[in-house]
C-alpha cells in the first residue's frame, strides 16, 4: 500500500482541484491522507483517492460541501452514480417524501447558508467593511483595514473581534455553496502579511524563549501567526516552525534550541494527537511549558503536565510567564 500511496500534489493533478483546496477538505472535513511513516508527511491511499473523487463530483454537481463529505466518508460503493442530482432535487419544494425511507437520502436542510454576503455575527461595522472588500477581493482595502486595526487595538483584540468573526464567516459561507474559496485564499494571505508586519514592528532582544509549532499535518497557520504577533507586541520573542511539522522535527528543533515554551496548534481532532505532546513531555530537553494550543485538543486526552489555554489572551499571558520566571535572578 505504501508504494500506492500518493502525495497531495499528485492528488490534486488527479482530480484537477488546487492542493489548497485538498487541504481545505481535509481540515474541514475530515477527508485527508491516511497513511503514515514515522517521520515523513502522510500520503493519500487509493481508498482516500476514492473518497476525494466522491468529494469532488458531488460539490461539482452542486452538492454543499459538508453534505458531501459526508457521502464521501461511506464507502464509494454505496454511493448511487445519480446522488448529486437526487439530492438538488429534494431540495426544491415538495421534494419526495421517499426520502425518509431506511436506506434513502436523507433531506437536505431547508436553509443552507446561500447567498453572497458574508456572515460576522455582532462583530460590528468593521468587519461588515472587511468582509464587503474581500468579496470585492480588494487586497488594498483588506491590508489597510487590518493594519489600522493591529496598530490602533493590538493584537488580540484585532483578532478575536475583526479577523475571526470574517474567517469564520467566509468558513462559513464556503461550507454551505462551495464557493469564496479564492477569497478565502486572498483573505488568509492578507491576514497573514499584516500580522507579519505586526510582528517584525516589535524586534525582541535574546534567544527567543517560545517556540510555535502545528501538530503533524495541522495546515491551518494564522492563529498560530496571531500568536507569534501577540508575543512579540508584549515583547516575547518567538521561533514559528508553521504548517505540518512532523514529530521527530519537532523534537529536533526543541533538541536544538531549548525552548522554555512549545506551542503546538491543532485546529481538528484529526491533527490532534496526544502522542505529539507525549513525546515533548519526554524530550531529553523538556520545555517548562508545554501548550496544547486550538480546538483540535480535548482536555480528557491531554498527557498530564500539559496546558490547554482557552484562548489568545490566556496564551501569551502563559506565555510572558514563563519569559518572566526565566529573567528572575536565582537565588545565593
Amino acid at each position: 500500500m505504501a508504494d500506492e500511496a500518493l502525495s497531495a500534489g499528485a492528488v490534486a493533478r488527479r482530480l484537477g482541484v488546487a492542493v489548497t483546496t485538498l487541504r481545505t477538505w481535509h481540515q474541514r472535513y475530515g477527508l485527508g491522507p491516511s497513511a503514515h511513516l514515522p517521520g515523513h508527511h502522510r500520503r493519500y491511499t487509493p481508498a482516500d483517492l476514492a473518497r476525494l473523487e466522491i468529494m469532488r463530483r458531488l460539490t461539482v454537481e452542486g452538492v454543499a460541501p459538508a453534505e458531501a463529505a459526508r457521502w464521501a466518508r461511506q464507502a464509494p460503493a454505496v454511493i448511487p452514480p445519480d446522488l448529486g442530482a437526487r439530492l438538488r432535487r429534494q431540495r426544491q419544494p415538495g421534494g419526495s417524501a421517499a426520502a425518509r425511507r431506511p436506506g434513502a437520502i436523507a433531506p437536505q436542510a431547508a436553509r443552507d447558508g446561500g447567498g453572497t454576503t458574508i456572515p460576522v455575527g455582532r462583530a460590528g461595522p468593521v468587519a461588515r467593511g472587511l468582509a464587503r472588500a474581500a468579496m470585492r477581493l480588494d487586497s488594498v482595502a483588506i491590508g489597510e483595514t487590518i493594519t489600522h486595526a493591529l496598530a490602533t487595538d493590538g493584537v488580540v483584540a484585532t483578532w478575536d473581534g475583526l479577523l475571526r468573526p470574517v474567517l469564520a464567516g467566509i468558513g462559513e459561507r464556503h461550507a454551505a455553496t462551495a464557493a469564496l474559496i479564492e477569497v478565502e485564499h486572498l483573505m488568509s494571505r492578507c491576514v497573514s502579511e499584516a500580522l507579519a508586519a505586526a510582528a517584525r514592528s516589535h524586534p525582541t532582544a535574546g534567544p527567543p524563549p517560545i517556540l510555535l509549532s502545528c501538530a503533524d499535518e495541522e495546515q491551518h497557520t494564522l492563529p498560530l501567526e496571531a500568536l507569534g504577533a501577540a508575543l512579540a507586541e508584549t515583547g516575547v520573542g518567538y521561533r514559528m516552525l508553521g504548517a505540518r511539522v512532523p514529530v521527530a522535527a519537532l523534537l529536533e528543533a526543541v533538541d536544538r534550541t531549548g525552548p522554555a515554551a512549545v506551542a503546538l496548534w491543532s485546529h481538528t481532532r484529526a491533527t490532534a494527537g496526544p502522542h505529539q505532546l507525549s513525546a515533548l513531555l519526554a524530550a531529553p530537553r523538556r520545555p517548562l511549558l508545554v501548550l496544547a494550543a486550538g480546538p483540535g485538543w480535548q482536555a480528557d486526552t491531554l498527557p498530564a503536565g500539559v496546558v490547554r489555554p482557552v484562548d489568545l489572551t490566556e496564551a501569551v499571558s502563559l506565555a510572558v510567564a514563563v519569559r518572566d520566571s526565566l529573567e528572575q535572578p536565582t537565588a545565593g
